[in-house]
C-alpha cells in the first residue's frame, strides 16, 4: 500500500475526546465533509494541541441512517442516540434530519 505524508491535512477533534483517541478506542470519526482520502499520514489535534500522526486507513461515503452501530461506537459513542445528539449540536437538527451524506473515517494512530 502506498502511503503519501501530507503536510497540511488535520483530524481535529475536540478536548473531550482525547482519552479515547490515545487509548485506541476512538479510531472512527464520522464528519459531513473531509479532505482526507485512504492512506494519508494526518496530523492529530486534540483542541490546539497535536498528539501525533494516523493514517487514514479507510473513508466509506453513505447517509447518515446508513451508518452501523459499530461505527457509531468507534467514533466513541455509547448509542446511536448519544451520536445523533452530538451530531446536532455540531450541525443543526435541519441538517440532521435531512440525512445528510456522512464520511466515515478510519484511521489509527502511528
Amino acid at each position: 500500500m502506498y502511503f503519501k505524508v501530507s503536510n497540511t491535512k488535520k483530524l481535529v477533534f475536540k478536548l473531550d475526546y482525547a482519552g479515547k483517541i490515545l487509548a485506541g478506542e476512538k479510531v472512527v470519526t464520522i464528519r459531513l465533509r473531509t479532505n482526507v482520502k485512504e492512506g494519508e499520514i494526518v496530523e492529530v489535534y486534540v483542541g490546539h494541541a497535536r498528539v501525533g500522526r494516523a493514517i487514514i486507513q479507510k473513508v466509506t461515503k453513505k447517509k447518515l441512517s446508513e451508518v452501523s452501530d459499530e461505527e457509531v461506537q468507534k467514533d466513541g459513542f455509547k448509542s446511536r442516540e448519544d451520536f445523533i445528539k452530538t451530531l446536532t449540536k455540531i450541525y443543526g437538527r435541519s441538517v440532521i434530519e435531512s440525512n445528510p451524506d456522512v464520511y466515515v473515517i478510519e484511521f489509527r494512530l502511528i
